[in-house]
């Protein structure tokens, strides 16, 4: 864990600077950056290759091994957490050092990353995302009536209806170490009996789970499309909206009155589009892809374009995950080069409450960096695909 990078290209997210020099890690944490720095350490010598802070990705699902989510609760847990133990292996590999997982992973997963179980990106997680009957995290075909809600982590969604349950299942979330609490806002794509155009949990029930979040200082994500669905998310105290395809200029003004964040998730549509029927997506969820799969870039220019927080996020699912980085290139559409990087960097760990700990270069960060080849602020093919990454440092010690 202590480590010395020696003639690099240190880059700062912040500032869009780079700064020529060394960098010394010791005890997981970033000590000092400079000129002529020494250390009786393991030394690497990168004759001018970028540095950059290990990437962010604010929205994952660690344990879809396959685009059929209705099929994860009979799926045994063993096995989803070897799936999801290859998974996280992949995501370090393409320079993703932290992840959010918004709904699905639980603290066994977390604890085992931590203790070098297996090799993977830091795990913030949710646990199970609410969801009320019949929303986009009730996963029953019209003719199941019974919900299998074993607290195993296969399932991605748990049902409670009204604000008392509601706020039992935010507290035995939080209770299991939640770092957020997901809430299903609106209908969505992969759920089979729900419109996209839909709101779902009344006022009441939503205001009640925000409430549960802020009483043990954690925030409230929220799934959501449409406008309707994202404004009222926004106004009853939700910080994060996922997705947020279809909002409008009212959802922009309430962004920055709430320093609310929002996740778009353009990769995955692309990818649901074009392999998602492959990998398991049911032939009706493929059909309503299209609703969101054209406005999610018009969405991102509305929301760059009027100052919203954007924070990087993906939203794969089962071999899509391949195409993690591909969001940088998808992105850079509308946005300059530097504006993608923080969305992965420090405006992502503001999101997750550890700004100062992750994406970010200074003195007592986490050591987590990503070395490559080339300048991502010149060309964002440096960072959309993988192939130019050299290194990636965890906790300062080389673990690609």
């Amino acid at each position: 864990m202590n480590l010395l990078l020696r003639n690099a290209l240190l880059l700062d997210p912040e500032t869009g600077e780079y700064t020529e020099g060394d960098l010394r890690c010791a005890d997981g944490r970033i000590v000092e950056t400079g000129r002529g720095l020494t250390a009786d350490v393991r030394t690497e010598d990168l004759r001018g290759a970028v540095v950059l802070p290990g990437l962010i990705d604010a929205h994952v699902h660690v344990t879809a091994s396959t685009a059929d989510l209705g099929s994860l609760p009979s799926t045994a847990p063993s096995y989803v957490a070897l799936q999801s133990a290859r998974t996280m292996n992949g995501m370090l590999s393409r320079g993703f050092t932290t992840v959010r997982d918004a709904s699905g992973a639980d603290y066994g997963l977390a604890d085992a990353q931590a203790e070098g179980l297996f090799r993977g990106p830091r795990l913030l997680f949710c646990g199970r995302a609410l969801s009320q009957t019949g929303g986009h995290g009730d996963s029953r075909s019209r003719g199941t009536h019974r919900h299998d809600d074993h607290p195993c982590c296969a399932g991605l969604g748990r049902i409670a209806d009204g604000v008392d349950a509601v706020r039992a299942a935010a507290r035995d979330e939080l209770r299991k170490g939640a770092h957020h609490i997901k809430i299903m806002a609106s209908g969505g794509v992969a759920s089979p009996t729900d419109r996209i155009d839909s709101t779902q949990y009344s006022a009441e029930e939503m205001r009640a789970v925000v409430e549960e979040a802020e009483a043990a200082n954690r925030y409230v994500a929220a799934h959501a499309y449409t406008a309707r669905a994202v404004n009222r998310a926004l106004e009853l105290g939700v910080r994060s909206i996922e997705h947020g395809n279809l909002l409008d200029d009212r959802s922009v003004e309430l962004f920055r009155e709430h320093d609310a964040f929002l996740v778009p998730t353009l990769v995955t549509y692309w990818a649901l589009k074009e392999e998602g029927r492959e990998f398991g997506l049911p032939e009706a969820s493929w059909r309503k892809v299209d609703e969101v799969l054209g406005a999610g870039l018009a969405a991102l220019e509305r929301a760059a374009r009027g100052g919203v927080k954007l924070v990087y996020g993906t939203d794969l699912l089962g071999g899509m995950h391949r195409h993690q980085n591909t969001e940088f290139r998808l992105r850079a559409e509308v946005q300059t080069p530097l504006e993608v990087l923080r969305s992965a960097t420090t405006v992502a760990a503001e999101l997750v409450n550890m700004a100062g700990e992750i994406g970010t270069l200074r003195a007592g960060a986490h050591a987590d960096l990503v070395i490559v080849e080339g300048d991502p602020l010149a060309d964002i093919g440096v960072l959309a695909d993988p192939k130019h990454i050299r290194h990636v440092v965890q906790g300062g010690e080389v673990v690609v």
